[in-house]
């Protein structure tokens, strides 16, 4: 369904046409129906328990030994990978987990790759991001799901070798707006070839990469804007890598500028098809973005052990720090964030698994909560151990202390929440998955390039449907919960539901007091994101400990744990619930936009 852009700038309007363009129809799944009044735990139920592989295991010990080996801290120093890592990597086949065999790949599950994610995020920052560029949104994950037979035959072999991608979407002054990208790829007179100019900022790996995919602007077709993905080898000629980035952490990111000068290209190097480039990236970044909080989970394990062995052993004004309640709460927050975000990842990769569920909008959330959880837990860590905390790795080492990399891992972990969609996009793209069924319902209503019997009958088709959904919003009718559900645990779905039908009516009204400018309340649909967020943390949750019920071993720990998330998540739900009308939005944009025209500038003045 498109989006009425009349009444937006030429600017906005156009970034939007081309966004919407690539995006797929979304199949009903789970978190995005969360939003629509309705909580089907059947399409998640049982928990995946199975999707990871014997082969898996065994590439996961050969990646714990690699790092038996890795000096993280003079990687931090030093600014580089050392070649041995990068042999060591490639023999075990860390570049091409997911390639299949016929490939020569490894052939793993994505729950084999997050759970090596969770690894490589537990010991080293940089090297958690070589990987996750290169396979997550690099070569590899374009060719998996959009690939031609020829182009994965002739590039992914390589990745088993070591060979490295990267993938260039972003440019100086343009960001990711598609709108205004000014790479071009002009096609040649015999067809057979297109010629790419422009400049690429932040490509990560770009600096490394044998091979890479680039977005360029094609050719209009029908007035319309193209974009198209192409895979560039780094050793054509015209491509140059102009400079390398350098950032607050991770200092061995391999981050460059990269320039291409009449660089010519094969027809046959297009991914998908000409013009489909948004299409490519929007929905390699669905997959891709599952590995970022994966990493996290790792740096939450990481800081959950510090924090739990320090709080023990530190004692301060007669006990030990951790029977302190303000750093009690610290540490059993971080353990909340640690286990929830392992629930959502691994659930949502098990749905990847299958092979059969949509899961752009769980990935989303998984990318924007458990970014934000690491984040904070990280910044709780340094707190924690304070003075320690603040304290390089070799100046700790240089006078008998632990070396715990707290600082280091301060610095490296802030750029997960804007890697690969910043949390203010990710509340975007949930909100506007919400909307998805609206606006098939009531889009044409809106929409007022239509002829006006058009939006009638629309108008009046919408009506008929609502009549019938929305009552139905009010009244207590939900779909069964699985059988094999936890008495204990049968409570937090029961909550679920019922405040799924809270959601849907909020978000209705919603749109029938912002109509057309809804899209501009970026705040109030950033609070309607984080509710069925945190719903489908508070059921990955459930669902996990349910199943670490069962079993001759059960974890009957895990139950009161997920009381406390459950708890949590209902207060920041009801916080959210009661600011959607409650709030100073207006007032604080407004004055927002007398700052921006420097009527607060004497404030600046030292």
């Amino acid at each position: 369904m498109e989006i009425d852009t009349s009444k937006m700038s030429e600017g906005k309007a156009a970034a939007l046409e081309i966004a919407e363009a690539g995006r797929d129809k979304l199949n009903k799944n789970f978190a995005g129906d969360l939003f629509f009044g309705e909580a089907d735990f059947n399409k998640l139920y049982p928990y995946p328990t199975s999707t990871a592989t014997k082969e898996g295991n065994t590439f996961l010990l050969k990646l714990r030994k690699v790092f038996e080996d890795v000096d993280s801290d003079a990687i931090d120093r030093e600014g580089e990978i050392p070649d041995e890592v990068f042999k060591e990597l490639a023999g075990i086949g860390a570049f091409s987990i997911k390639v299949p065999k016929e490939y020569k790949g490894l052939g793993l599950s994505q729950t084999d790759y997050a759970k090596a994610s969770i690894i490589t995020g537990s010991n080293d920052g940089n090297i958690a991001a070589l990987l996750s560029a290169h396979q997550s949104i690099g070569v590899p994950q374009p060719l998996l799901m959009y690939g031609t037979e020829e182009q994965k035959k002739k590039f992914l072999p390589r990745f088993a070798d070591g060979a490295v991608s990267a993938f260039a979407l972003t440019e100086d002054g343009v960001g990711s707006d598609p709108a205004q990208m000014e790479t071009v790829a002009e096609p040649t007179k015999d067809g057979k070839h297109f010629i790419l100019n422009g400049t690429k900022l932040w490509c990560t790996n770009g600096v490394k990469a044998n091979v890479i995919i680039v977005m360029a602007k094609t050719p209009d077709k029908n007035g319309k804007p193209q974009i198209t993905a192409f895979i560039v080898e780094m050793n054509t000629p015209g491509v140059e890598v102009v400079s390398r980035c350098h950032f607050m952490g991770l200092k061995a990111l391999y981050n460059g500028i990269i320039k291409f000068d009449n660089v010519k290209i094969p027809v046959e190097n297009i991914v998908l098809a000409e013009g489909k480039g948004m299409k490519v990236a929007l929905n390699t970044l669905n997959i891709g973005r599952l590995t970022l909080p994966a990493i996290c989970i790792g740096l939450l394990k990481q800081n959950l052990k510090t924090c739990r062995e320090w709080g023990s052993k530190r004692r301060q004004w007669g006990c030990a720090i951790g029977k302190h309640q303000a750093i009690a709460d610290k540490i059993i927050n971080m353990t909340m964030d640690l286990y929830a975000t392992e629930a959502i990842v691994m659930l949502t990769c098990g749905m990847v698994d299958s092979k059969d569920r949509e899961v752009r909008v769980e990935s989303a959330m998984c990318k924007m909560w458990g970014t934000e959880q690491a984040w904070r837990a990280t910044d709780d860590t340094m707190q924690i151990r304070a003075g320690r905390g603040y304290e390089t790795v070799s100046s700790l080492k240089g006078r008998g202390e632990d070396p715990i990399p707290v600082e280091r891992n301060f610095r490296d972990c802030r750029i997960n929440l804007i890697f690969e969609g910043s949390s203010e996009i990710m509340r975007l793209i949930l909100a506007r998955e919400a909307l998805d069924p609206h606006l098939k319902v009531a889009g044409k209503v809106l929409d007022t390039r239509l002829p006006f019997k058009v939006r009638a009958m629309a108008a009046l088709k919408a009506g008929v449907f609502y009549a019938r959904w929305y009552p139905k919003q009010w009244l207590p009718i939900y779909k069964k919960i699985p059988k094999g559900i936890h008495p204990s645990l049968k409570p937090k779905l029961k909550y679920v539901q019922k405040t799924s039908k809270k959601l849907a009516r909020a978000l209705f009204h919603a749109m029938l007091l912002g109509g057309s400018k809804l899209d501009k309340q970026q705040l109030l649909l950033g609070r309607l994101a984080e509710i069925g967020t945190e719903l489908f943390v508070i059921t990955a949750s459930v669902l996990r400990c349910n199943e670490q019920l069962k079993g001759p071993s059960p974890k009957v720990q895990m139950v009161d744990l997920v009381d406390c998330i459950f708890e949590r998540s209902k207060d920041k739900i009801a916080s959210n619930f009661y600011r959607l009308d409650n709030n100073n939005d207006n007032r604080n944009y407004k004055v927002a936009k007398k700052i921006l025209a420097k009527q607060y500038q004497c404030l600046e003045t030292i």
